[in-house]
């Protein structure tokens, strides 16, 4: 087992408390290490675990995890902790694993699951979207897509991102979820393997010649991985494509940073909306 076999790392540091007495990562915190890169795994398929599995009708269960030990890690050390999919049955996943400092390897695992009923803990076979995602993972293809369309087509399942993101996290009032505006607005989402629609946002016609867009929202546990960044392109893209000279917004404060990076800039002061500050930006399109 290499380094290059793997596609995901999971970087981790090795902390005080998972030392023992010799010195050394304590053997049963390896498998801690897998878990915790496993969450960081369901991250990098665009798949929200909990919420995931429910689509699926089941839920995923070790039955077997193993462990090579080939060198040991030190405090403070600073590791990688790779995953890859060997192989999916009818019912089961086996995930290879391998914990590198630097190209080295450290410890070897495999962990099997079985995918089963949550009330009965039976197996049932694999859902054919888990087996695409792990496919697509392996092989290097693209996990998502943004996709551009109307309300009508994606209004039942932008709404609850929207209603997660807007009124359960940010306490904004449930009537501003969706609004009139939205069955005239081009909306850019990204579903992911089970169908979910994790990321989107919308465009409207804020002036001749100027496009507005607003109610970006990214589930809050794939926050990071690029989904926002494909909404926020593919609007703009199709604001170029009908001929605007300029697209704007109105970001909360706290994501300008985010819009800043892809050539927004400030205009005019901070001001408050539905409770929480925000500011203009703008950008010429070419």
């Amino acid at each position: 087992m290499q380094r290059a076999d793997f596609r995901f790392f999971h970087p981790l540091r090795v902390r005080w408390a998972e030392v023992d007495m010799q010195q050394i990562v304590f053997n049963a915190h390896y498998l801690m290490y897998l878990d915790t890169a496993m969450g960081d795994y369901w991250r990098a398929l665009a798949l929200p675990y909990q919420e995931s599995m429910a689509l699926l009708g089941g839920d995923l269960y070790v039955k077997k995890a193993t462990l090579e030990y080939h060198a040991s890690a030190h405090y403070d050390d600073q590791l990688h902790i790779g995953l890859r999919c060997a192989r999916v049955g009818r019912s089961s996943i086996v995930i290879e694993a391998g914990i590198f400092r630097g190209v080295a390897l450290l410890v070897s695992g495999e962990l099997l699951y079985v995918f089963a009923d949550p009330a009965s803990q039976t197996s049932r076979p694999v859902p054919e979207a888990l087996r695409q995602a792990f496919a697509a993972q392996t092989s290097g293809l693209a996990l998502t897509q943004c996709l551009v369309g109307d309300w009508n087509t994606w209004a039942a399942r932008i709404t609850p991102l929207r209603r997660a993101v807007f009124v359960e996290e940010q306490g904004i009032a449930e009537h501003l979820v969706v609004d009139e505006a939205d069955p005239e607005a081009v909306h850019a989402v990204v579903p992911n393997a089970v169908g979910q629609v994790v990321a989107g946002g919308r465009m409207l016609v804020h002036a001749p010649g100027v496009a507005r867009i607003g109610r970006m929202a990214t589930h809050r546990v794939l926050r990071g991985t690029g989904l926002g960044l494909q909404v926020l392109r593919a609007l703009m893209a199709q604001a170029q494509a009908r001929g605007d000279s300029e697209v704007m917004l109105h970001a909360q404060c706290s994501a300008e940073g985010f819009y800043a990076k892809e050539g927004f800039v400030p205009r005019g002061p901070v001001f408050e909306e539905a409770g929480i500050a925000h500011q203009e930006m703008v950008r010429a399109l070419s």
